[in-house]
């Protein structure tokens, strides 16, 4: 079926955005692809569309398991065939899906990078039609970029299977050196790009200071209706914010990892479908969130990186409509950006004490524990021994990066049961023990598909029709388990540690010290590029950004906070230039007063030239001192 078609039968489109169908053809001529564009820009069809067309099933590589989760129930929702394997599942589950994938019952497979190394899968791999490798997120694989991910170095070794199969990174953000090391590190066979420009024209970006940060957030949401969504960095605060703008009558939730899945259901859909118009979170809360009509995205902490502040910002006006960025900051917020930096690189005396303490908090013995997975609960962790939380997130993520572990969000997995006994077998057991036949005929009564697959089922609804306690009933499939009779998996809803390797004696925890400072240097980089975004205040915002993605030949966007002051000069980029060139070395030679100024340049256009001047008080640049006179600030 012609591309054209599959877009418009499936995803109802009638025509690609930029550079989709030339992606698209170059994936479908077999050529390795790097395919760069910004958040919205609707990344997944680039792979999902050519798969559709070729023979064979799509191997699809995503570190985010509730992104992973998304994109598979959103491809079954349209009739297409698609599962996952990620941390989390137990080897019965990854068994059945991994055989419907040799078995050709399925289009996509979606993979954790850590899983590419498991045998169950590598032992697959060779029995695969696979017709397109995606890897999402590629940025990930860059020592150099901002997220960096070890287990995306294996995902090169598993091309050796599939030598002929055409692979697609996709990625939303990253600078030159990224994309070389993206290209290098996933063994293009020859060097092939598509970039799309991270401008995005409908959404203005401001930068204010503000000290009443809550008032100003009132008065914005009093003039730009639409939905909204406000970042803050930590968990306590979203709910300090939602509560205030709810007390000053704007409909407001809030939404933060910690948060039980229902609650964190709850609050996206009352925000999916505006009853509540703000959503107040923590980075938990975007990525994959398919809502096209934020009018709004508000910064009221400063992220740690421009790609994180871009990712972020991005999810403004995905509809195309005007929309806007804005971050708000106080005295203050600079001194915490750095100090947050800081608390990312403990010293490694500190990572290896750490290590130590969550084995023995996870009861794990030296030697054990590999390809085992174990729910972790953060805070109690820092409580019980009396841990600073970021102190420890970020020595987890080093050990992480290190490939001693890996980390998995929290997500919500329910409980999931199948019969695992023939129908003669399970009748046999039903009329030798009368206590779980009840439990058994309740459960055929009310899943289907229980003989042929893992349906989620809910401990808390069978306990209420058999006038039960959930705990029974827990027991009771825990114990059928056991038998032989189901194959019972608990729910999860706790983020995960994945041992990548034994537990470690503590001299035999290895970081990196190149590794290390490389990534904190790199990590100083990008503290300062938003430092700098921040402050300027004699560049256009649009083009900071742009700069910092080395798209140097840009326009001033014209609407962003320093482009509406510059637009009140009435000066044209050329004019105020020149007038630039003119007047910062006058003033940087000696104190002038302005009619001095117009004294010494008797041909410019006084008027011009007035607002020129006037421009540059506004934004700082020049200074009025005590005598009246103008002097250029140096510090600025």
């Amino acid at each position: 079926m012609p591309i054209r078609n599959i877009l418009i039968r499936y995803w109802g489109y009638s025509s690609f955005r930029p550079l989709q169908e030339e992606i698209i053809q170059s994936v479908m001529a077999g050529n390795d692809t790097l395919a760069l564009l910004p958040t919205g820009g609707g990344k997944s069809i680039c792979y999902q569309v050519p798969a559709m067309a070729l023979e064979g099933i799509c191997l699809v590589i995503s570190p985010l398991i509730a992104l992973m989760k998304d994109q598979v129930q959103g491809l079954q929702r349209k009739g297409i065939s698609a599962n996952a394997v990620y941390s989390g599942m137990n080897r019965f589950e990854i068994e059945r899906v991994l055989d419907n994938a040799v078995h050709g019952s399925l289009k996509f497979l979606y993979v954790s990078p850590e899983r590419l190394k498991s045998e169950l899968l590598l032992a697959r791999f060779p029995l695969m039609k696979v017709n397109l490798i995606a890897v999402d997120e590629a940025h990930c694989i860059s020592q150099w970029g901002y997220d960096f991910r070890p287990p995306y170095l294996e995902i090169a070794e598993i091309r050796q299977y599939f030598p002929k199969v055409p692979l697609l990174a996709l990625t939303a953000t990253a600078t030159t050196d990224v994309i070389g090391d993206i290209q290098e590190r996933l063994l293009f066979r020859k060097k092939n790009l598509f970039r799309q420009s991270f401008a995005r024209e409908n959404l203005t970006y401001v930068v204010q200071y503000e000290e009443d940060k809550m008032g100003r957030l009132e008065k914005i949401f009093q003039k730009l209706q639409g939905p909204s969504i406000v970042y803050v960095r930590s968990r306590r605060k979203t709910r300090e914010v939602a509560g205030q703008l709810q007390a000053r009558g704007i409909p407001a939730g809030f939404y933060h990892g910690g948060l039980t899945p229902e609650e964190r259901d709850k609050a996206q859909l009352l925000w999916m479908n505006e009853t509540t118009r703000v959503i107040v979170s923590t980075n938990a809360f975007g990525m994959g969130i398919d809502k096209s009509n934020v009018k709004t995205v508000i910064h009221l902490d400063i992220p740690d990186s421009p790609e994180a502040y871009f990712q972020e910002a991005g999810r403004a006006g995905r509809d195309g409509k005007s929309s806007w960025a804005i971050l708000l900051y106080d005295h203050t917020d600079l001194d915490e950006l750095q100090e947050q930096f800081n608390s990312s690189f403990p010293p490694i005396s500190t990572i290896r004490s750490i290590y130590r303490a969550v084995c023995n908090h996870l009861q794990l013995a030296v030697g054990t524990g590999i390809d085992e997975s174990f729910d972790f609960d953060l805070p109690l962790f820092c409580d019980r021994f009396n841990q600073k939380t970021a102190e420890v997130f970020s020595s987890l993520r080093f050990l992480e990066k290190e490939g001693i572990i890996s980390m998995t969000e929290a997500l919500r997995l329910p409980s999931r049961v199948m019969v695992k006994a023939t129908r003669n077998d399970l009748y046999k057991f039903q009329v030798e023990n009368p206590t779980l036949d009840k439990l058994l005929k309740m459960m055929l009564r009310s899943y289907s598909g229980l003989f042929n697959d893992l349906i989620n089922i809910r401990e808390d609804e069978l306990a209420r029709r058999l006038n039960a306690q959930t705990d029974q009933i827990v027991k009771a499939l825990n114990y059928l388990n056991q038998l032989g009779i189901i194959v019972y998996v608990a729910r999860k809803d706790k983020p995960q540690i994945v041992f990548t390797m034994p537990r470690l004696d503590d001299r035999d925890v290895v970081i990196s010290t190149g590794n290390y400072e490389t990534r904190k240097e790199e990590a100083r980089k990008r503290v300062e590029s938003m430092t700098n975004y921040i402050i300027t205040g004699n560049r256009c915002r649009s083009q900071l950004l742009l700069t910092y993605f080395n798209e140097d030949d840009t326009r001033r966007c014209g609407k962003c906070d320093y482009c509406v002051k510059r637009n009140k000069a009435d000066l044209s980029e050329l004019e105020f230039n020149k007038m630039m060139e003119i007047i910062k070395p006058v003033l940087l030679m000696s104190n002038c007063t302005l009619e001095t100024i117009l004294e010494k340049f008797p041909l410019l256009t006084e008027e011009k030239l007035t607002n020129a001047i006037r421009y540059l008080i506004d934004s700082g640049k020049v200074k009025i001192n005590d005598d009246n006179s103008l002097s250029w600030n140096t510090k600025k």
